[in-house]
């Protein structure tokens, strides 16, 4: 997973001109098509503004079809809001760039990880970073493994079987479940070290491994993966 904007997104989005951007909004509604923004390449600037990008363009078409007076006030309060909505995604992606960049000067941390061919009830995510105190130092290095015993009782006490599963279709299922408590380990460890750094933590003390803490279910949630307390 991207725990920072991917590269071409990152192009595409600073590409973008903030005011010209508002012109060319104030003229799609104007107009009533979307066909003007084709030049700012919106589509290529990562999943938020694509989003935003396609709910305008839906609401342009709304509007666009309305008959009543009614149901054009309607469409019209309606497409000024995700008009506003799109302009933002932009602005706060592009300040999310901005940030990083600033991040990326002192510490990055690692954002891809591969998972093991077959899951075991150990799950490990190890997390490489590097980090300095200023930009004119020299970069250190480090990693820290984050691991998980999963309770292989912990989700049948909670979920009735539907029905007798065949060994191989229990196997497949128990993967299943491995694979995606994998991916909330492998999510929350990627994000907790970067939370760290931009916290202000030194890298220096970033322990070597960490056993990531369950809820009382024995399930990981949003705190697991904490290693350090934040700054009040």
């Amino acid at each position: 997973m991207d725990i920072y904007v991917p590269h071409h997104e990152r192009a595409a989005l600073s590409a973008v001109d903030l005011g010209e951007l508002d012109e060319l909004l104030e003229k799609a509604v104007e107009e009533g098509r979307s066909g003007c923004l084709n030049k700012l390449k919106l589509g290529s600037c990562g999943s938020y503004v694509a989003s935003r990008l396609l709910a305008f363009e839906r609401a342009l078409s709304s509007h666009r079809e309305a008959r009543s007076s009614q149901k054009r006030d309607q469409t019209a309060s309606y497409l000024r809001s995700v008009k506003h909505e799109l302009s933002f995604s932009v602005r706060s992606m592009q300040r999310r760039i901005e940030e990083e960049m600033q991040d990326e000067d002192v510490f990055y941390v690692q954002g891809e990880l591969t998972p093991p061919y077959r899951f075991g009830q150990r799950l490990t995510a190890t997390v490489s970073f590097r980090w300095r105190k200023t930009a004119d130092d020299d970069w250190k290095r480090g990693s820290v493994t984050f691991t998980h015993d999963v309770d292989p009782f912990a989700r049948h006490r909670l979920l009735a079987p539907e029905r007798k599963l065949s060994a191989r279709k229990q196997q497949e299922e128990e993967q299943r479940h491995l694979s995606d408590t994998w991916e909330h380990l492998m999510r929350g460890a990627l994000y907790s070290v970067r939370d760290y750094f931009k916290d202000g933590g030194d890298g220096g003390a970033i322990p070597a491994s960490f056993a990531a803490k369950t809820d009382d279910s024995g399930y990981l949630n949003n705190h697991s993966t904490v290693f350090w307390t934040k700054k009040t």
